[in-house]
């Protein structure tokens, strides 16, 4: 919930001095770790999982000496009290921990910050490293004077001091259980600068792009994409294909993402504002429309009407991952079956739904296929063992498998 005193991160007191907690992502068992906690007459004032983590970090007593706090202990208590999904930093005087769940479901880089003068040399050595900062993507690095470094591995602690960067343990999954990083964050959430499992996300949405257009051609004049996270995926049906990419759609920077918009009115009233057609481009022709995503089909359906009133003949509407049917229990908006398109009765005719010539998706296995195509293997560090380096993706809100149990 978007409220102020929800705000990151949180700080509180403990026996052995003051704890700051960030948190991205959200606990399945997120019910039965309150009840454990007020259990032991802790209150909680927020409804965000990250307060819950923070107390927990202060509540639980592994063994150590009363004087002296052994916050890793701590950590590896709360790793195995909560199995997924949070990617955690947590500061302790002048340490900072950076912490994956065993799944490594939501995503944690590191970086290093460098002399300006060297920020964009590929000579900048681990001598020039004048800090350390970590984000859940790498993109950010640039922008405060930092180079990507490397992730953090899926449970894998590390921790952050002046005397540098150290991995301290890899917490393992459940034997058999693969890795289980959101998919969703290279189909929509991700900057497409920033770098996952050693791949751009950039690439990996051309990858989709390609794919889409071996298993949905079609007969058209143009490709072109609902800016600007689909437009990777454009340029690369375009070169599979064979068509040429020209822009359609201009839009308004000064708007925010419709998906992330919290009701209903607000997506609505955004897509309202968000765009302009360029008429010139695609009049009288018909267009292969590229979209990274339909969750709940508020956005599409008025784009599709904006070209077909500027002069698309034909509008095709081509997406570059598969419908969206089942809720995301792991940090994304999306609480009911019933609010996604895919689940509705009008799904059996999307296209005259939403007004389309014709609607086809990419396939999960062609998702899948795209994503894992370009990924480069982490099992080159000894402490990170070939189970916890293999890769894996969670596809739950396409096909309703869940990496764990879920918990009420």
């Amino acid at each position: 919930i978007s409220e102020l005193q929800n705000c990151q991160p949180f700080v509180v007191d403990t026996l052995h001095g003051k704890i700051a907690v960030a948190h991205n992502g959200e606990l399945v068992n997120a019910s039965a770790l309150r009840k454990k906690v007020m259990r032991h007459g802790v209150g909680l004032s927020t409804s965000s999982d990250s307060e819950l983590i923070t107390q927990l970090l202060a509540l639980t007593p592994p063994m150590e000496e009363l004087d002296t706090p052994d916050w890793v202990a701590r950590i590896k208590n709360l790793m195995t009290e909560t199995p997924t999904s949070y990617s955690l930093l947590v500061m302790y005087k002048d340490v900072i921990y950076a912490v994956r769940d065993p799944y490594g479901n939501r995503p944690l880089s590191i970086g290093r910050l460098v002399p300006i003068s060297k920020l964009h040399s590929s000579g900048a050595g681990e001598a020039d490293t004048e800090g350390w900062v970590v984000s859940s993507e790498s993109c950010s690095f640039q922008s405060i004077g930092a180079k990507y470094y490397r992730e953090v591995q899926p449970g894998e602690i590390v921790q952050i001091s002046k005397n540098g960067v150290k991995s301290l343990i890899v917490v393992p999954r459940p034997e058999g259980d693969p890795p289980a990083f959101c998919i969703f964050e290279y189909v929509y959430f991700a900057r497409p600068d920033s770098i996952f499992e050693g791949q751009m996300v950039y690439t990996v949405r051309q990858r989709c792009g390609r794919q889409l257009a071996i298993e949905a051609p079609t007969d058209a004049d143009v490709v072109s994409t609902v800016p600007e996270s689909a437009t990777p995926a454009a340029l690369g049906y375009a070169q599979q294909s064979g068509l040429p990419y020209v822009e359609v759609l201009c839009k308004n920077r000064y708007v925010g993402r419709t998906f992330i918009q919290p009701n209903t009115r607000l997506r609505q009233l955004g897509v309202a504002k968000k765009f302009g057609a360029l008429t010139d481009n695609f009049a009288g022709k018909r267009v292969v429309l590229i979209d990274d995503s339909i969750v709940r089909g508020n956005t599409i359906s008025p784009i599709i009407k904006l070209l077909k009133e500027a002069g698309a003949t034909e509008v095709h509407i081509r997406v570059a991952s598969p419908p969206i049917r089942f809720p995301c229990y792991m940090g994304i908006n999306i609480p009911t079956k019933e609010e996604l398109i895919a689940n509705k009765p009008e799904f059996e005719d999307i296209a005259g739904y939403i007004g389309a010539t014709s609607v086809r998706y990419l396939s999960v296995e062609g998702l899948v296929s795209a994503v894992q195509g370009g990924i480069e293997s982490h099992g080159k560090d000894e402490r990170i063992s070939t189970k916890s380096s293999r890769f894996g993706h969670c596809t739950a809100c396409l096909t309703g498998k869940y990496p764990v149990e879920l918990e009420w």
